[in-house]
């Protein structure tokens, strides 16, 4: 099986004018849309990356809580995992503005970033994000199968330009 990156870049100008359009003609809410249904996992729709794959959350075997902040940063900033763990990131947004942690290569977040910027009001939600409102907690469940250095980000527009970015290393 393949390993395929959960976003594709770089976007042509028809893809973004026509993920632009998708976005006004379908008026999507942004990230932390109060109206989401809960992720269920489903074995079936389990698709690897470059840096893991969605956890089965029956078999967890660790939780790591994590905080975000109004002054743009992550506690811990820094974690390292073992290659083969499957993670629940307990996550907690102490802040007054809707956050998230989205993780991911650096090259695919930024990108992602990038992205958010130009159309901030774009809806998706993926195995590997959680978008918190303030006061609320959301998680992650993710199984870890490939060793390196990635990244855990906030990918509100200006979050992760303001340094909302962690480091998450694999060993």
């Amino acid at each position: 099986m393949n390993a395929r990156p959960l976003l594709t870049f770089p976007l042509t100008p028809f893809a973004a004018i026509g993920i632009a359009a998708w976005v006004i003609a379908t008026g999507a809410q942004a990230h932390g849309d109060e109206h989401a249904a809960p992720r269920v996992y489903d074995a079936k729709q389990v698709e690897p990356t470059e840096f893991g794959q969605e956890g089965n959350p029956a078999k967890v075997t660790r939780t790591i809580p994590v905080d975000m902040t109004d002054t743009m940063r992550f506690t811990p900033g820094d974690l390292q995992i073992k290659r083969g763990e499957t993670i629940r990131f307990v996550v907690r947004n102490s802040g007054q503005v809707l956050h998230e942690m989205v993780l991911g290569t650096p090259q695919a977040l930024k990108q992602h970033a990038a992205l958010m910027q130009r159309f901030p009001g774009m809806e998706h939600a993926d195995a590997n994000m959680a978008h918190v409102k303030p006061g609320q907690t959301g998680d992650i469940v993710w199984q870890f199968t490939q060793a390196g250095e990635f990244q855990f980000a906030c990918l509100q527009p200006g979050h992760f330009e303001a340094g909302m970015v962690g480091k998450l290393v694999v060993r």
